[in-house]
């Protein structure tokens, strides 16, 4: 009777297919797309010559997005490749090594979310520190360029604070020493689109500063803000849905764990009992 009772558990033990597959899905398209992010993050890289000269990474004076992809892809596809290979092969030791380095990713993200809203102004002190420094470097790097100007064009805005924050470019500030054609000028991505112009005029922003042409006057902190608030529910989904995926993928993989351990333990206990 003992017996029976211990075979009849042993066969109760089992692996969830859905749990296993349905987390081995959940992960390959998690890899891919890391993949996809590391791929383009090196690419990008190799276009500017870095992967035949890292030494040139320190010679960037501002922001590189480069690094955010490389970054991001990095840790996507290290994390994936855990997950599709642990849940396929059921290998503990790496839905182990997925669940605590995403439930560490999440805690960072709840901290620096915790952070954030209690140290708003400190917040708002580096982002300035950040805009300025990377106006400075607007002209050392495609990428931090085209970056700028994207930032520009959809906030309507032109520098941190305003226009004159471009005076910390060396190409756009007005010492009467600059012999730059674009002395007192901003980028282009500052001029108020005339809706008649179906081309870019990429030379809209010179001389404006001197001669009062239509420009943003406001700075991109405060339209940053202002767009945070007009948009607050939204933005506040999109970190609850990526919190809630990544309970989600840890809940998938504790489970699988627990899984694979019934299994083991009571494949123990059958070995023993004959």
């Amino acid at each position: 009777m003992e017996m029976t009772r211990k075979h009849h558990h042993f066969k109760g033990a089992e692996v969830s297919c859905c749990v296993k597959y349905f987390l081995f899905g959940f992960n390959i398209i998690f890899w891919l797309l890391g993949a996809a992010f590391l791929a383009i993050g090196l690419w990008a890289w190799a276009e500017k010559g870095v992967l035949s000269n890292l030494s040139s990474i320190t010679d960037l004076g501002g922001f590189d997005p480069v690094w955010l992809f490389i970054v991001v892809g990095g840790v996507m596809f290290v994390l994936g490749f855990a997950g599709c290979i642990g849940a396929l092969r059921e290998n503990t030791f790496l839905l182990k090594f997925f669940s605590v380095f995403l439930g560490l990713i999440f805690f960072l993200e709840l901290t620096a979310g915790i952070l954030a809203f209690v140290f708003k102004d400190w917040i708002k002190d580096q982002l300035n520190f950040f805009i300025n420094n990377n106006v400075k470097a607007y002209r050392d790097d495609i990428d931090l360029q085209n970056l700028i100007d994207f930032a520009q064009e959809y906030w309507s805005c032109c520098g941190a604070h305003g226009p004159d924050d471009w005076n910390l470019n060396i190409y756009f500030n007005c010492t009467d020493k600059n012999p730059s054609r674009e002395r007192c000028g901003v980028p282009f991505s500052c001029c108020v689109k005339d809706p008649a112009e179906d081309v870019i005029n990429t030379q809209c922003g010179y001389d404006v500063r001197l001669q009062g042409k239509y420009i943003y006057t406001k700075g991109c902190v405060g339209q940053f803000e202002k767009w945070l608030q007009d948009n607050l529910i939204i933005v506040a989904g999109i970190f609850v849905g990526i919190a809630l995926l990544q309970i989600f993928g840890i809940c998938l993989a504790q489970n699988l764990v627990s899984d694979v351990k019934a299994v083991k333990a009571n494949c123990v206990s059958c070995l023993l009992c004959h």
